[in-house]
């Protein structure tokens, strides 16, 4: 009789862009122990994600929102796991009430970097050395080694999300012309966001050569979308589609694996452009590549030195936004080029 296969369960984080890094802790498991069974316990607006990661069993939906303790829910939930007999529980967020699940689950190895006073609920318990360890992927990585080898991931397979043929019904999308998308959100607050005039000035050219462009966000970023329509010449913008707030995730999955290039902030787009390996621009202003950037070959990072950042605030502490604002077109427009050319 075979050996039972090594079951993992996974507490993911809950941003996008995190949860697109995390798959490299599902290939590093993967590659570690082939058998591996992995399941992730997320939040149902990062579960779509995981259906375009091969390394993924299934989701286990977290019906608790962000930011919400629910002991009752998190204890019912954990009870409920325990028939699946997993071996290990790995928690990637580092707060206290994310280490509860797997506690209530009574998986017998709990592994997580130590942070507020989870001794106890992990007993697989890691202490980090950023400096060691500067990259949020790394970090999650490391944690599919066992405790002795903690640090040995400085290196670190990619992302590599699968797509599908795009179902979302725009007839644009059938044509040839070569396609921009712009990704002018960002969920973490408005620091990040380079102005829409800015993306304007990268794509007026390029629709003067004969290229479509396709804006991709929320409907929370829809205002943003029709801000950076109106900064094109009227002449110009039977050529662009504002889909923010029409798709949903999977659908921007898919409709992003078919640019020939993309100009993000540093947002959960970004991150699922790099995991599809699309020819990527990525604007950082008050946040850091140093800590989160696109895991891709075919990415380009504009940043600006300015004395204020990186900040790492919501909205502009100086209220000037000088990190984003000071980036031109001009400067963005020949890394279009260049990473088409690649």
């Amino acid at each position: 009789m075979p050996p039972a296969p090594f079951k993992v369960l996974i507490v993911a984080p809950s941003w996008v862009g995190d949860m697109v890094m995390a798959q490299s802790l599902f290939i590093a498991l993967k590659t570690l122990r082939p058998d591996a069974i992995i399941d992730v316990l997320t939040l149902a607006s990062t579960a779509p994600l995981l259906k375009r990661m091969p390394e993924v069993n299934q989701a286990i939906a977290m019906p608790i929102s962000h930011g919400v303790f629910g002991l009752k829910m998190r204890l019912k939930i954990g009870r409920s796991l325990r028939v699946s007999k997993y071996n290990q529980a790995i928690v990637l967020p580092n707060s206290w009430k994310s280490a509860l699940i797997p506690w209530f689950a009574k998986i017998p190895i709990r592994t997580g970097w130590k942070g507020e006073a989870r001794y106890g609920l992990l007993n697989d318990l890691r202490v980090l050395d950023k400096t060691s360890l500067p990259l949020m992927v790394q970090r999650f990585v490391s944690l599919a080694y066992s405790a002795k080898k903690a640090h040995v991931a400085h290196s670190y397979p990619f992302p590599k999300m699968i797509a599908k043929q795009v179902a979302f019904n725009l007839p644009s999308l059938q044509t040839k012309q070569k396609r921009l998308i712009l990704c002018p959100g960002a969920e973490f607050g408005p620091a990040k966001q380079w102005p829409a005039s800015s993306y304007a000035e990268v794509a007026e050219p390029l629709l003067v050569q004969g290229w479509q462009v396709l804006i991709l966000g929320s409907q929370a970023d829809n205002e943003t979308g029709v801000a950076l329509v109106n900064a094109i010449s009227a002449d110009r913008q039977s050529d662009v589609y504002n889909l923010c707030g029409k798709t949903q995730l999977e659908d921007a999955i898919d409709i992003l694996a078919t640019a020939d290039a993309v100009i993000s902030n540093d947002s959960g787009l970004m991150h699922i452009t790099a995991a599809l390996q699309r020819p990527l621009v990525a604007i950082y202003g008050p946040t850091s590549p140093n800590f989160t950037p696109p895991l891709s070959n075919k990415a380009q990072l504009v940043q600006l030195e300015v004395e204020c950042g990186p900040c790492f605030q919501r909205t502009c502490p100086e209220r000037h936004h000088k990190c984003m604002k000071e980036i031109s077109g001009p400067m963005v427009l020949p890394l279009i080029e260049k990473i088409t050319s690649q």
